[in-house]
């Protein structure tokens, strides 16, 4: 039994009801499967279910969690919120209760229901989506927003005006994945399911898609990666020349210029990593 209290064949009900419902869509006119879905979505809010998790040294994506996600937008109506002076007119509740869960969310910032802040998390005015997990310690700096289904591990840096791209459909495709202790510099921009390994650094303005190439010259040779950033990785924005019909052009990619040091304290790494590499944050 977990959390919520729960047990594993009350998830394998849960989950029968939102994979039906899924392929029959008069279904959801249907109490239980309503009840299905808000299940879901409160398992989510509470971080008892991710849309993607860690298994094994991999990431599994969890494609009936985002179902049911994607179901649950149909099922609420327009309601107007009132906070303070602001207005909302939206079909999605925010999120509550954040000082028992030990989060600090600084005004204008919205996480939406459904959403998980782990505990020690800051937010400061930016936005967090329905699906998206954030873990524990981690700084959600000024104008970053977490798309839905995103999933930040623990003690992240999202920096000012971050941009971590959302993904519910298709439903096999996996989320953007940043793994803990990681560096996201300002206005870096990570989306199509691109993972960024463990306590890897990205410099401000790192534009990363499923197919922007990633260099790692930091060696004799060159290595590209796409999608995916190792561990450690120190990440820079750059281009490289690419010949088309009216002449030869740079197109933009990522370089790896080097890597934060495994022996030293994860701080004096990071700090020893950007003034090293000279990387912008």
């Amino acid at each position: 039994m977990d959390a919520l209290g729960t047990t594993a064949a009350h998830w394998m009900s849960v989950r029968q009801a939102v994979e039906s419902a899924w392929e029959d869509r008069s279904l959801c006119d249907q109490r239980e499967t309503q009840d299905a879905v808000e299940t879901v979505v409160a398992a989510l809010d509470a971080g008892e279910l991710r849309c993607a998790e860690p298994v094994d040294g991999d990431w599994q994506v969890n494609a009936w969690v985002k179902k049911a996600v994607v179901l649950y937008f149909p099922m609420r109506k327009m309601e107007i919120q009132e906070v303070g002076p602001f207005q909302f007119h939206d079909k999605m509740a925010l999120k509550r209760n954040h000082a028992e869960a030990g989060v600090r969310v600084v005004p204008h910032a919205i996480a939406r229901y459904g959403a998980f802040l782990g505990r020690g998390v800051v937010m400061m005015p930016s936005y967090v989506n329905i699906g998206a997990y954030v873990g524990g310690g981690t700084m959600v700096d000024t104008w970053a927003t977490v798309g839905s289904c995103a999933q930040i591990g623990a003690d992240v840096h999202l920096s000012g005006g971050v941009g971590i791209g959302g993904v519910l459909e298709p439903l096999q495709a996996a989320p953007v994945i940043i793994e803990d202790g990681a560096f996201i510099g300002s206005r870096a921009i990570v989306v199509e399911g691109v993972r960024v390994g463990r306590e890897a650094v990205l410099g401000a303005g790192v534009v990363l898609t499923a197919s922007t190439p990633i260099i790692d010259v930091s060696g004799p040779e060159p290595v590209e990666y796409r999608g995916a950033v190792p561990a450690r990785a120190v990440v820079i924005p750059g281009t490289r020349q690419k010949r088309f019909p009216a002449g030869e052009y740079g197109v933009p990619c990522a370089l790896i210029v080097g890597h934060r040091k495994e022996s030293t304290d994860r701080k004096t790494s990071l700090n020893d990593a950007l003034r090293t590499h000279a990387v912008a944050v």
